[in-house]
């Protein structure tokens, strides 16, 4: 492997290694891109992005791998820091739309470092699903906001056991065979909370934009809480906007910081 080029960024806690492939010459394999994405061992990421040439009329194209290797439909976080990251580039004005896997999506540069990103409308909505894990009941509710989100309110957010819990219904027969990110919510003093289990990562990480976004929109279905909803997640503010029509919910944004963090190049004994 040639060494490669890379740009560390944060949106809002939740990491990625961003590379520019406009040209797509970089080729890397799930077992490269899971190696890169260890902590400690390599780089360290929830996720790695190509920034890439769009084969259709958009500003670019974002290819977006969880930190075990595998290609995911969208993230959040990743999408918005994806724009920031074009903008600087050139490869985007202030205001532009890109493709990603889950389809077209636009972005505007908000701030220096604040990036508001159209997400898809989502769909797909269950409430009140009630499943069976260790002996006991949990319910909760359904939603795709680009990748499939199961949100759960909870009582004590702090103490929960969010991964034991978390990792038992991902893997849950009910969303088989590809799983569902896991989201625990919690109204505090007027702000809601919010932890996250994602899918392909395996673990809690700081935050997940489009699990802010399936939390904010069953808090209005359920809560009758209005947009603009903001989460506070343990890697800072997400801010979500949506309005709804007899067809559901529509014009829907995330928006929150996408920082760069550093610069740097890969070598091979990134990936051993």
């Amino acid at each position: 492997m040639k060494e490669i080029k890379f740009t560390k960024m944060s949106g809002a806690g939740n990491d990625f290694i961003v590379i520019d492939n406009y040209n797509k010459k970089i080729n890397l394999t799930a077992s490269q891109i899971e190696k890169i994405c260890r902590r400690r061992f390599s780089v360290g990421a929830d996720g790695l992005i190509m920034i890439e040439k769009s084969f259709k009329n958009y500003d670019f194209y974002m290819r977006f791998f969880n930190n075990d290797g595998k290609e995911a439909e969208m993230c959040g976080n990743g999408g918005r820091c994806a724009a920031r990251f074009a903008y600087l580039k050139k490869y985007a004005k202030k205001s532009m739309e890109f493709l990603a896997k889950d389809g077209p999506h636009k972005a505007v540069i908000t701030g220096k470092n604040i990036v508001k990103l159209k997400m898809i409308e989502p769909y797909n909505m269950k409430l009140n699903i009630k499943l069976k894990i260790k002996n006991k009941s949990i319910t909760g509710h359904y939603l795709n906001t680009g990748v499939p989100h199961f949100v759960i309110f909870v009582n004590n957010l702090e103490k929960f056991d969010i991964f034991n819990i978390g990792r038992e219904i991902r893997f849950h027969k009910f969303f088989a065979p590809k799983g569902t990110n896991v989201n625990f919510i919690q109204k505090i003093n007027n702000l809601y909370f919010i932890r996250t289990y994602e899918r392909g990562v395996e673990a809690e990480t700081y935050a997940c934009g489009t699990g802010a976004t399936a939390a904010a929109i069953i808090i209005n279905q359920l809560k009758n809480e209005k947009s603009p909803i903001i989460l506070k997640a343990k890697g800072g503010l997400l801010k979500i906007y949506f309005k709804k029509d007899n067809t559901g919910y529509i014009d829907v944004w995330l928006e929150g910081p996408a920082n760069i963090i550093y610069e740097g190049k890969l070598n091979k004994e990134a990936t051993m």
